[in-house]
C-alpha cells in the first residue's frame, strides 16, 4: 500500500537503507541502548534500530501510518509505538527511560523537538538527528554569523557536537527541495540556571535588529538602563546585540540580571 506523505506534518520518509550505517556509527548504537525515535514514518530506521538495541520508543503523530508500521515492525517486541504529538506528550515517563534520541525529524518541528529534549528528556545522553542542512548548521553556529541564534546558544550550552554527515536528497520520498544532514551531539552538564537562561536567550534573539538591552526591555526584563548595567557587569557595551555573545556569556548575563 502506498502512503502519501503529509506536507502539513513536514513528512519526508526515509526510503534508502544506505544511510542507516552512517546513523549507526554517529549514534554509536549498542545492544544495551534504549532509543527514542520521533517521526518513524514508514519504519525504515525503526526496524533497523529494533534489530540493534534493547528498546525503541517510536513516537508518531500520524495515526494513518499505523498499519504500515505494524507490518514493518512485526516480530520486534522491543519496539513500542506511541501515537501522539511529541511536543505535547510527557516523554519523561517513558519506561525504560531513553538514553539516545535517534530520528529523521519532521522538518517543521525539528528545532523545537531538539530544544525541548534538552530539558524534557534528562536521561538522553546522545542525539543523532537528520534535519535540514540549514538547521544542522544553526545548532553549532558561531557568534556574529547569520546562522547563530537562540537554538545555537541552547544546544551548545547543553551539548557538544560529535559528528556531522551531509545527506543526499535522494534518500527521501518525496524528494525535498533542500539539503539535509545528520548531526550528532552528546550531553554535557546543563547549567543549573538553564530554565532562566533559556528565557533570556529566547527573548534576546526575538528582535535581532535591536540592541540586546532593548530586546530584553521589550520582553519585560526590567528597564533598558538596568539591562545595560547587567551587560556592563559581564564586560559588554550598551550597543551589544544578541548575536555577539558567546553561549557562556548568556549564563553570566542571566546571573547579572537576577542580581
Amino acid at each position: 500500500m502506498t502512503v502519501a506523505p503529509k506536507k502539513a506534518l513536514g513528512q519526508h520518509f526515509l526510503v534508502d537503507d544506505n544511510v542507516l550505517g552512517v546513523i549507526d556509527r554517529l549514534a554509536e548504537l549498542g545492544p544495551e541502548d534504549v532509543v527514542i525515535e520521533i517521526g518513524p514514518g514508514l519504519g525504515v530506521l525503526t526496524a533497523y534500530l529494533g534489530d540493534r538495541v534493547r528498546c525503541v520508543h517510536a513516537i508518531e503523530i500520524d495515526r494513518s501510518l499505523e498499519p504500515q508500521l505494524t507490518r514493518r515492525l512485526e516480530g520486534r517486541g522491543n519496539v513500542g509505538l506511541v501515537f501522539g504529538d511529541a511536543l505535547v506528550l510527557d516523554l519523561g515517563t517513558l519506561d525504560p527511560p531513553p538514553r539516545k534520541l535517534v530520528a529523521n525529524l519532521p522538518y517543521n518541528v525539528a528545532t523545537p523537538i531538539v530544544v525541548e529534549s534538552l530539558e524534557g528528556l534528562p536521561t538522553v545522553e546522545r542525539w543523532c538527528v537528520m534535519v535540514q542542512r540549514e538547521i544542522a548548521d544553526r545548532y553549532f553556529a558561531v557568534p556574529r554569523t547569520k546562522q547563530y541564534g537562540a537554538v545555537s546558544v541552547l544546544v551548545q550550552l547543553a551539548t557538544t557536537r560529535t559528528g556531522f554527515h551531509p545527506v543526499s536528497r535522494e534518500v527521501f520520498r518525496p524528494r525535498p527541495n533542500v539539503d539535509s544532514a545528520l548531526v550528532a551531539f552528546q550531553r554535557v552538564q546543563l547549567p543549573e540556571s538553564f530554565p532562566a537562561v533559556r528565557r533570556v536567550v529566547t527573548n534576546a534573539f526575538a528582535h535581532r535588529r535591536k540592541t540586546l538591552a532593548n530586546s530584553l526591555a521589550l520582553a519585560g526584563f526590567a528597564s533598558r538602563d538596568r539591562n545595560v548595567e547587567a551587560l556592563r557587569e559581564i564586560g559588554c557595551g550598551p550597543s551589544t546585540r544578541a548575536e555577539e555573545l558567546e553561549p557562556a556569556e548568556f549564563v553570566s548575563l542571566t546571573a547579572a540580571l537576577a542580581g
